[in-house]
């Protein structure tokens, strides 16, 4: 227990140190420790130098709510590629959203594999890190909401989803639909929506807005909640009957 009580590197803070629970501290440095104690030993001199307690609050909660994830999806001796560690962790730790932080514990829980080897969630953190917490609520909502089918190819594909203007406004908290425009039209250019709001919407009330999600957007809410499934498996979808779903 000796080696992980300050991997995080938050002792120079003091009696700062007190805002955390003790016990959360330990923890943490032992998640981080158990997947991947290369990172976690480097993270100590990190955080000793470059971070303050807030950042190494947000760490803690994101290592947290990771482990929870871990335990539910990964198998035993799983660990991570340190780079993907590393880079869920300094990303993450500048958002205190809760929201937010639980997709970062997502990405970080399904970055464990049998060997550590596999890189392919840095797409999904690279992605994630130019999110606003308004865009990961709107994203959330249409990923776990738009209906899917499966290809012939065995690929997911989203059918179509529309929300009025007030559900979307309930969804994300904002009502100004200038800045709720340039969000799906940041989530579009990432390839994670398609749809936005129409150039000769009205914004009536009962004006639908699309929010259909693409398919790597629903690959990375896969990864987010912590699963390596395939996206057909994680939302149980059957295979379609119909030839032309999913026809460009």
């Amino acid at each position: 227990m000796g080696e992980t009580k300050d991997l995080l590197g938050l002792a120079p803070y003091g009696e700062a140190v007190n805002t955390l629970a003790k016990g959360a501290v330990v923890g943490a440095g032992a998640f981080l420790g158990r997947i991947c104690l290369p990172v976690a030993t480097e993270l100590g001199l990190f955080f000793q130098d470059k971070v303050r307690v807030w950042r190494g609050a947000n760490a803690i909660a994101i290592a947290q709510k990771a482990e929870s994830m871990f335990e539910l999806n990964a198998a035993p001796g799983s660990h991570a590629h340190p780079r993907l560690v590393a880079a869920v962790l300094e990303n993450g730790s500048w958002n205190d959203d809760p929201v937010v932080q639980g997709m970062w514990a997502g990405l970080l829980a399904s970055s464990c594999t049998a060997d550590g080897r596999e890189e392919d969630n840095l797409l999904f953190i690279t992605s994630l890190q130019q999110l606003t917490g308004t865009e990961v609520r709107l994203l959330n909502h249409a990923c776990a909401n738009a209906q899917k089918t499966c290809l012939a190819s065995g690929l997911i594909w989203p059918i179509p989803l529309f929300c009025s203007p007030a559900e979307i406004q309930r969804i994300v908290g904002i009502s100004d639909f200038h800045r709720l425009d340039r969000e799906l039209d940041h989530l579009r250019a990432l390839g994670l929506l398609q749809g936005g709001i129409s150039t000769y919407a009205t914004l009536g009330p009962e004006e639908g807005i699309e929010i259909t999600p693409t398919a790597l957007a629903l690959n990375m809410y896969v990864r987010s909640q912590g699963s390596r499934k395939s996206p057909v498996e994680f939302f149980q979808v059957h295979t379609s009957t119909n030839p032309s779903d999913g026809a460009a």
